[in-house]
């Protein structure tokens, strides 16, 4: 059986009280991760964030505090759970999609900030290797690619986890464009050699 995003799901992983701010969707920790990719974003766009593009979205946890911090900016996010699309789509601004899709998929035009947290590590190879270029093309400043590896201390949902080195990321980011900057965060091609030696991770 398939692992399924179901409401229970969501349910145990972002909301169980037993877990509190240690929960993927903690709400301390997930507002530090979306200042600093908002303040990110417009350090090196060298103005105020205006559009975001959120794969892989879940529930659209990350939409509330990015609008709490830039309310004009423009959030649309992209999921292939059918339970979080039909309850959240109107309301968050959610769409149907898996990751694969963005061979093809390009819903908008290249944002100022790109999310796509906690997905990639569960992919297959296929579908990641198929879906990457659209991150790259739909990327217009910096990308929040939060991914974890096999030399990485994992807890929490280890189902469907795929034990890759951080190497095999980091070489697949860098052959469409991305430059590394740390802590998940990456600067899209289309800034690329618009930095100083030393702002970059390379």
């Amino acid at each position: 059986m398939s692992k399924q995003y179901d409401a229970d799901y969501f349910q145990r992983w972002y909301r169980d009280p037993a877990l509190k701010d240690q929960a993927i969707g903690g709400a301390a920790r997930l507002a530090r991760k979306v200042a600093l990719a908002v303040t990110t974003a417009e350090y090196h766009l060298e103005r105020p964030l205006r559009s975001v593009l959120d794969i892989g979205c879940g529930e659209g946890p990350w939409r509330a505090p990015l609008l709490k911090l830039r309310p004009r900016a423009q959030y649309l996010g992209f999921d292939a759970s059918q339970y979080a699309t039909a309850r959240f789509g109107r309301s968050r601004n959610l769409h149907l999609a898996s990751f694969g899709d963005f061979q093809y998929l390009r819903p908008c035009a290249p944002v100022d900030l790109l999310i796509c947290s906690d997905v990639m590590h569960y992919l297959d190879t296929r579908e990641l290797d198929r879906g990457l270029p659209g991150l790259a093309e739909l990327c217009g400043g910096v990308a929040f690619l939060e991914t974890f590896t096999r030399e990485d201390g994992i807890e929490g949902d280890t189902e469907g986890f795929k034990r890759r080195p951080a190497r095999f990321y980091r070489e697949r980011f860098a052959a469409h464009g991305f430059t590394a900057l740390g802590s998940h965060l990456w600067l899209g091609p289309a800034l690329r050699g618009g930095t100083a030696a030393l702002e970059t991770a390379d």
